[in-house]
């Protein structure tokens, strides 16, 4: 499916089921240098690599050594599927086996691919910074059911949802989809997140950082994996994990 432009996502709500779909992948597989082993990095005293959670510049959210050698960046859709898969089969093995190894820091970029990523990320970032990576994997795997709701709801109360002022559209599909649910059970009080969801000034940063990112980075697609500044063009963890051995994390 082609990518929807983030700035027309939060003008209109498209919210076709289709929407699963995660763009189409255009860049040359391989894109990373290789380097030599890189030797491994303790922890501080009593953590896990994995435990050190910071934000960065650009928006991002970062796990791991920020002064890894190897840094891999997610631009990641929590609506996509392709997002999903990657989170079940690829996250836990890059966690415990290159996060924690000091060799690799992880960081994730929230992406909106289309509209319904916008009240996701909305309310995955509404609580404090160190929860936002735990809350989007938590919500990859949530994502079946989320469009099993949005289908349950029906055509018309999309429609409705999408044709509903800005400060409140987001909320109304947060609802449709479960989205409100999903998180105040882990955390995010209705009043907050509603709060969250009315935020249309965040919801701007979060597409014009997708502007900006599928600029820099010709992403056309979720997930994206920048290693060490440059487009990996691989989109699966079979893919991925070769490309870090070859930056040196073996």
């Amino acid at each position: 499916m082609k990518l929807v432009h983030a700035r027309l996502a939060l003008l209109a709500l498209p919210l076709a089921l289709g929407l699963a779909a995660c763009g189409k992948k255009e860049a040359a597989p391989g894109e990373v240098t290789e380097a030599a082993p890189a030797a491994k990095v303790a922890a501080p005293a009593g953590k896990a690599w994995s435990d050190v959670l910071a934000t960065t510049p650009e928006g991002g959210y970062l796990m791991g050594n920020p002064n890894a050698p190897i840094k891999l960046i997610e631009y990641g859709a929590l609506s996509c599927s392709h997002c999903a898969a990657f989170s079940k089969e690829g996250f836990p093995k890059l966690r415990d086996d290159y996060v924690n190894s000091g060799r690799v820091s992880y960081e994730l970029r929230l992406f909106m691919l289309n509209a319904l990523d916008i009240p996701a990320a909305l309310l995955a970032t509404c609580g404090t910074p160190e929860a936002v990576i735990p809350l989007s994997e938590q919500f990859w795997a949530f994502q079946p059911d989320m469009f099993a709701n949005l289908q349950k709801a029906g055509d018309a109360a999309l429609k409705a949802a999408g044709e509903a002022p800005p400060t409140q559209r987001f909320g109304k599909v947060a609802e449709l989809g479960g989205m409100t649910a999903f998180f105040n059970a882990r955390g995010i009080a209705a009043d907050q997140g509603a709060k969250c969801l009315a935020d249309t000034a965040k919801a701007t940063t979060f597409a014009n950082q997708t502007d900006k990112a599928s600029q820099d980075y010709n992403i056309t697609g979720t997930p994206t994996f920048i290693i060490n500044g440059s487009n990996s063009g691989v989109a699966s963890w079979d893919a991925l994990e070769p490309l870090l051995k070859k930056a040196g994390a073996r």
